[in-house]
Formats: structure tokens, sequence, C-alpha cells
């Protein structure tokens, strides 16, 4: 199995296959518009604005799990998305990125890209560990999916080169996906 092997419906309600991504470098982020990190919204469309010539390819898959940081139906986080941060890159439908009715790509990706622990020397980090070990303590283990804007960088073979999790800004990716060009 391999990321090619998984669909997932986009935000118009259209299935679309990741084989349509195959030979282009993919973003692949779980995101929200009510989350502290929601900014990252605006570095996101930059880095799909710098590099979607070059086969870059940035995939926002909106969560509700993190307390409830993305209430709304497709058509208002468009909306959201669009308006606020200029969002142009591929956004799909809400999913759940953890437990039982995990989407597969999630699942794949977390099986494939551990958890390697938050940089602690960052305050955000501390008080995001703290507070997912307080409300969310089930998500504090393993492999999970932390919180809203972890990002999976995956080359243009399908393999999933690093994960990133939600304080390190999209623009501290760049030397990665450049690496993967």
């Amino acid at each position: 199995m391999n990321i090619y092997d998984f669909t997932a419906t986009d935000i118009d309600g259209n299935i679309i296959s990741l084989q349509d991504y195959r030979d282009q470098v993919m973003v692949i982020v779980n995101t929200a518009s009510k989350c502290g990190f929601t900014p990252q919204f605006a570095d996101l469309q930059k880095l799909n604005d710098r590099y979607k010539d070059k086969g870059v390819k940035i995939l926002g898959f909106p969560c509700n799990q993190f307390m409830e940081q993305e209430p709304g139906d497709s058509v208002e986080t468009k909306t959201f998305c669009e308006l606020n941060y200029g969002v142009e890159f591929q956004l799909f439908e809400k999913i759940d990125v953890n437990g039982k009715l995990a989407h597969p790509i999630f699942k794949y990706l977390t099986q494939n890209a551990p958890f390697e622990g938050f940089d602690m020397s960052q305050t955000t980090n501390k008080i995001l560990d703290a507070m997912i070990k307080e409300k969310f303590p089930s998500f504090a283990t393993g492999d999970a999916i932390r919180w809203n804007f972890t990002k999976f960088l995956i080359d243009r073979e399908g393999n999933i080169v690093k994960r990133f999790e939600p304080a390190v800004e999209p623009m501290d990716m760049v030397s990665d996906i450049e690496a993967c060009l």
C-alpha cells in the first residue's frame, strides 16, 4: 500500500484519487479555521504560489477533532479560507484524523511517519503538550496527530519524507520541499 492508493472527497464533493498527484511533491496538512495556528493558511498559500509550477501540491484536510475548531460545513470552511487567507490550494471535506473514524489517508500517514516529539525549547510546544495531555490524553500517546496543522511532506515517488508538528511554520519547510524538487 502507498499514498497513491487512497481517495478523498474534496470540499466541493468530488472524489479525488491521490493517484492524480503522482510525480508531484505533496504537503498534506490537517487544518482548522478557528485554531491558534490558523494563520498558517497564509504561508501554506505562499508555498503554493511559490512552488505550484514546480510540481508542489498543498492538500488541506479540515478537521474538527481538536476543541471543535472547524465547526462549519464545507461551504463555510471554503469561504473562510478564500476570503481570509486567499487559499487556492486543494481543500477536502472535513475528516477525522484520529480514532476509529480517522480517514484512511491519515491512518496511513501516522503509521508510516511516527510522532518524534515536540521541540520543548519552544514555549508554544510546552503549552500545547500540556493542554493535549490534559484535554485529549488519547492523542498524547503513540503516533496520533497531536493537533491541527500537522504537516506531512511526500516526495515525487510517494514516500513520506518528513512529519512536521503544528508549531513548525510552513515557511520553515522550504529547504525540505526544495530537496524534493
